[in-house]
């Protein structure tokens, strides 16, 4: 953990060194979520395309499933290494990341025991999907946990390498995948293919995930740990919990036409998610360094990612058919449909996302997970209700309006916290 000696003591840059660095910073940011993103995206096409729009839809369920693990990783481990060890020296980070890597793939471990077990005992089509997801598990959370630890170092140049050594390795993957032809046999190309990236990682940082480590660091990083475990669960859970809701009140084929829509806006979720990785450390560096200016910061950020996310999505709306079934097959037309609703979502998150890194920067935990787990219950509570009353088209639009009203409340508890920041640092003047 970074004392604040550590944090105070730094020399401090020349703005325009800085402001070239931090550029820096964030274009490694998006050159690797690109590289992650395009090949997430290539492997959904795939799928979407080989399989057929029902076959697709169970993909998607081993895919928001993995969305569940993954955030309950990113809470225990990634998430406290990057808001306190950002900037560390290298001896603090080298420590943490091996705990903290270690803590990942001891989570992809224990999870995936279970999922290998309930996909056994499941059969019929979904349970072997399950079953070799939970296979894959162990190396999906460890190369997830290499990207932040690269970034809270500022070194995302590794990062963007890893992923393109997931996506080369994604090639002959697929390929074998697809003379398959099963669901199964695409989750274990994906799994095999990050499992490859993630041994790559420990050549790249020289570093050796220590699962005995993982105790002592749920321990040391319990006060932020924990809230966003829950935090980050409730995020994932409620994307779940809406497509096997969905997919009960609809019809599977209704969570692969959903999944088809979010596919099309897969390349602006790829700056999204690019920024998303820089984010939290960039907002604490300006925390430390410019206090006064973590507001202006995060409306910034969180205002170009909506901007963004409303242009792509009128792009969207000008593709002609013939191009849409061109990339998605048999799923576009039930996938066009959704695509005004599943943008205004995309901006109201993008708008939300600008308040959420301010928070974490100012370690407000308890706000956050307040804000989280509204926006949570809402996304169920839209998503399934719209489905009851008007199907695929209802549970989207559901979903736009209840991530507009959780980016509200996020901004909301920002403007308190900050307020509340800023009441506590103005010392008390005496009158005699």
């Amino acid at each position: 953990m970074t004392t604040e000696e550590e944090k105070t003591t730094a020399p401090a840059a020349p703005a325009g060194s800085a402001k070239r660095a931090l550029v820096g910073r964030l274009s490694w940011g998006l050159a690797d979520q690109a590289a992650s993103s395009i090949s997430n995206f290539a492997v959904g096409i795939y799928v979407a395309r080989s399989l057929g729009v029902t076959a697709f839809g169970v993909f998607s369920l081993a895919w928001v499933t993995y969305g569940v693990v993954l955030n309950v990783s990113r809470g225990l481990a990634t998430d406290p290494l990057v808001v306190r060890f950002s900037g560390a020296s290298e001896t603090s980070w080298r420590g943490a990341v091996a705990r903290s890597s270690g803590t990942a793939l001891g989570v992809g471990t224990a999870i995936g025991v279970p999922c290998l077990v309930v996909g056994l005992a499941l059969g019929g089509r979904v349970g072997p999907a399950f079953a070799c997801l939970g296979v894959m598990l162990p190396g999906l959370l460890l190369q997830d946990a290499w990207r932040f630890s690269f970034f809270a170092a500022g070194t995302g140049r590794k990062a963007f390498v890893n992923d393109l050594v997931w996506g080369i390795a994604l090639v002959p993957a697929m390929v074998v995948a697809a003379h398959v032809g099963s669901v199964a046999a695409f989750v274990l190309a994906w799994g095999a293919s990050a499992a490859v990236a993630a041994a790559y990682g420990c050549l790249q940082s020289g570093i050796r995930p220590r699962m005995t480590g993982a105790r002592g660091w749920l321990r040391e990083q319990r006060d932020l740990g924990y809230r966003y475990l829950v935090e980050n669960v409730s995020l994932s859970g409620a994307s779940q919990l809406r497509a096997y809701g969905l997919g009960a009140l609809v019809g599977v084929g209704a969570v692969g036409a959903v999944r088809g829509a979010e596919l099309l806006l897969g390349p602006f979720l790829a700056v999204l998610m690019g920024l998303s990785l820089v984010t939290v450390p960039e907002a604490a560096r300006v925390l430390r360094l410019a206090p006064q200016r973590l507001g202006k910061f995060c409306l910034l950020l969180g205002g170009g990612q909506a901007a963004g996310a409303l242009l792509w999505g009128g792009a969207l709306l000008l593709m002609p058919d013939r191009l849409g079934e061109l990339v998605l097959g048999g799923v576009w037309h039930s996938a066009a449909q959704l695509i005004v609703p599943i943008t205004l979502g995309v901006a109201g998150a993008g708008l939300g996302t600008g308040a959420a890194a301010g928070l974490r920067a100012l370690g407000a935990a308890r706000r956050s997970l307040r804000c989280q787990l509204f926006a949570s219950a809402c996304y169920v509570g839209g998503g399934l209700g719209g489905a009851a009353l008007a199907g695929t088209v209802g549970s989207a639009w559901g979903v736009a309006a209840a991530t507009v009203s959780g980016s509200a409340v996020w901004w909301l508890q920002l403007r308190s916290a900050l307020r509340e920041r800023h009441h506590n640092s103005v010392p008390e003047v005496r009158t005699s």
